[in-house]
């Protein structure tokens, strides 16, 4: 079998804006990775707890009826119409990746700004993209990345229609899941941001039923981890645990909130895992607090913009005094 050409490095794909990459951070304020707050990314910093793993949960091949009790978990705890399939994968983000194989590529509607990762899978694949319009594909992130704006049923008419739901369970109430019956609708799932562990890697497509089989045969077996089985589905069912996180976000969100704008921002939105503020000079923001080693987001689209998550119960007086 002749040797597949290597890519020339300057023809890489530029890498996309993103919270985290703390190495860059780093690089240009010192410290060590242990010594920074990282509030640049929307994921809980008081994670669900992990299990005592077993031995087989590394050393074997993950279990069919461990994948099944996950996804039942799943179809109680975001009661997922009996009439829609389910889906565990490695991630929302590598669901993010195959979803725009479900069709042919022609016109797709996403409504900036979002989160970037769907329109770059979107071209990936061929598609054009539109910030209004026609299209036969609608995308959109519920509630929204950065801003946490919320949709309603009425915009969505397209085909194939992607509802993100990566930042939803802080506010259920709110989710669109009743519309993973419908055909041609696909909703996501995160896994790693309410409950905290994104280094898990594990997500949820759920919908129709057709377009659900296409996925889980291009993903093949074993895609989920033996430890993210038993994690989700212990996790999935701990309602106690999921409601008491709801309040403490809550609250959290509103002390920052009080915290930032006492400091001259204005809220410009978000979730209560994030919040968005407008500031006079985000950039200028940034580097004062990343001289402090703390992350925050900033957006190449806007000079305003600052995104902050939520910090760690041992972090509000560092981030109060970095302010």
């Amino acid at each position: 079998m002749p040797a597949m050409p290597e890519r020339p490095l300057d023809n890489a794909p530029p890498p996309r804006d993103h919270g985290g990459n703390l190495s860059a951070a780093m690089a240009e304020f010192g410290g060590t990775r242990s010594g920074w707050m990282d509030l640049s990314t929307g994921i809980n910093p008081h994670p669900y707890p992990l299990p005592d793993f077993t031995a087989g949960d590394w050393g074997a091949l993950p279990d069919a009826d461990a994948l099944a009790e996950l996804e039942h978990a799943a179809r109680a705890f975001w009661n997922i119409p009996e009439q829609a399939a389910v889906l565990a994968a490695p991630g929302a983000s590598a669901l993010i990746a195959v979803l725009p194989a479900l069709a042919a590529p022609r016109w797709v509607q996403i409504t900036k700004p979002t989160y970037n990762e769907h329109a770059a899978a979107f071209e990936a694949h061929g598609w054009m993209i539109r910030d209004k319009g026609p299209a036969e594909a609608r995308v959109v992130v519920h509630p929204n990345n950065p801003d946490g704006r919320l949709w309603s049923e009425e915009h969505f008419t397209s085909p194939l229609t992607i509802i993100d739901e990566s930042f939803c369970d802080v506010c259920p109430d709110q989710s669109l899941i009743r519309m993973a019956a419908r055909p041609g609708v696909i909703v996501l799932k995160s896994f790693g941001k309410f409950w905290g562990l994104a280094g898990m890697r594990l997500g949820f497509t759920i919908g129709d039923p057709e377009l659900i089989a296409k996925l889980a045969t291009w993903q093949g077996p074993w895609a989920v981890s033996g430890p993210a089985l038993r994690t989700g589905a212990l996790a999935l069912q701990d309602r106690p645990w999921a409601e008491a996180t709801r309040t403490r976000l809550r609250q959290d969100a509103a002390r920052l909130d009080e915290l930032v704008l006492a400091k001259g921002a204005s809220l410009a939105g978000g979730t209560d895992l994030f919040r968005l503020y407008n500031v006079e000079d985000a950039p200028a923001w940034q580097r004062q607090l990343a001289r402090a080693h703390i992350w925050s987001r900033i957006f190449p689209y806007s000079q305003s913009y600052l995104r902050l998550g939520l910090p760690p119960s041992d972090g509000w007086a560092r981030l109060e005094a970095a302010l």
